[in-house]
């Protein structure tokens, strides 16, 4: 991983993360807005498809979001997680 990596990198990566996590298709998830909702009817994140994205979070970033985000406000959308992890790394 690079010292430094922009806010839109851990997008791009997030969004990869998520479409594996998801078992879609990485187009799909790129055409969507960084304000969608992961658990509202676009993504519709179950919670075994969670566990998937954050533990890829955490192998890739070295960050727990369910550790250090105890009331996980960081999965509300695509650009809070982004966010939430682009100030921890």
């Amino acid at each position: 991983m690079a010292q430094y990596m922009t806010t839109t990198e851990v997008e791009r990566t997030i969004r990869a993360l998520l479409a594996e996590a998801l078992r879609t298709d990485r187009e799909a998830v790129d055409r969507l807005p960084a304000d969608t909702e992961l658990f509202g009817p676009e993504i519709a994140l179950s919670s075994l498809a969670g566990a998937a994205l954050l533990r890829g979070i955490k192998a890739r970033y070295g960050v727990d979001v369910a550790e250090e985000d105890l009331n996980l406000d960081s999965l509300q959308s695509i650009a809070t997680l982004r966010d939430f992890v682009a100030a921890y790394r």
